[in-house]
């Protein structure tokens, strides 16, 4: 017996409603499914930007408390000191002209003179590759009397060495109460391993500082390089040259 019209519309209607049903929750799914991947998407964003911060954070604690000197590896991971007769004080070239460093990394020579610029503020105690300055604003420090620990791209890739490394820069900075303890940790870069040249071999970390025997004026550029941090022998090498055997120790 044949269906009659009002019937087949019925059942027309229902397979439409089935349909129409089964597509919306087919995009609810689906909907579902792109708020996941979005959320997902956003927390490994948000995550990999606090990492750095986090892992930070993790490595300070390691350091927090210690002296300087119990920072790092022991003063047997470094090398001995090594001086070079240094010329260049009072040598000023205009800032922008680069200067064709010998050393890697330089512990002497001619520089920039330039107020604010060069020698660089005593505060700014930790440069990364994209905050330092040039070299030759870094050489006028060494001229006051800074002591600057170095570290090349080896050492850059180590997040525990840069704790460390940073660690020693803000108890110099916390401890230096009348402008005396004069010390920065400076990068140094693919660029300077380029232009200039790279560390020993296997050497990651470099101590420099220019000195005047008080004896015969001569002045001197010191190194000391080591295969990591150690706060030990920093310690030991600037109580060897304290930033009063500089050329001009009393200006900053």
């Amino acid at each position: 017996m044949a269906k009659s019209s009002k019937s087949e519309k019925s059942e027309r209607r229902q397979v439409i409603d089935d349909i129409r049903r089964k597509q919306k929750r087919a995009d609810k799914r689906q909907g579902m499914a792109i708020v996941g991947v979005c959320v997902a998407v956003a927390l490994i964003i948000v995550g990999a930007a606090l990492y750095p911060k986090v892992r930070d954070m993790v490595n300070d604690q390691k350091w927090k408390g210690k002296s300087v000197a119990e920072i790092g590896a022991s003063a047997s991971v470094c090398g001995k000191i090594t001086e070079k007769e240094a010329t260049g004080s009072g040598e000023h070239v205009p800032e922008g002209q680069q200067v064709d460093y010998k050393d890697a990394p330089p512990a002497f020579g001619a520089h920039w003179n330039v107020a604010g610029v060069a020698p660089t503020p005593i505060g700014d105690r930790f440069y990364t590759e994209d905050s330092r300055p040039e070299l030759e604003a870094l050489v006028h420090n060494l001229e006051h009397g800074y002591t600057i620990l170095w570290y090349d791209t080896t050492a850059n890739d180590d997040s525990s060495e840069i704790s460390a490394m940073r660690a020693i820069a803000k108890i110099m900075d916390a401890n230096d109460t009348n402008q005396r303890l004069k010390f920065k940790v400076a990068p140094w870069t693919k660029a300077d391993e380029k232009e200039v040249g790279k560390f020993p071999k296997g050497q990651h970390i470099a101590f420099t500082h220019w000195r005047v025997d008080p004896d015969t004026q001569k002045q001197y550029g010191s190194w000391q390089y080591c295969s990591e941090v150690s706060g030990a022998a920093l310690s030991t090498f600037m109580d060897k040259y304290p930033f009063t055997d500089a050329p001009e120790p009393y200006a900053y």
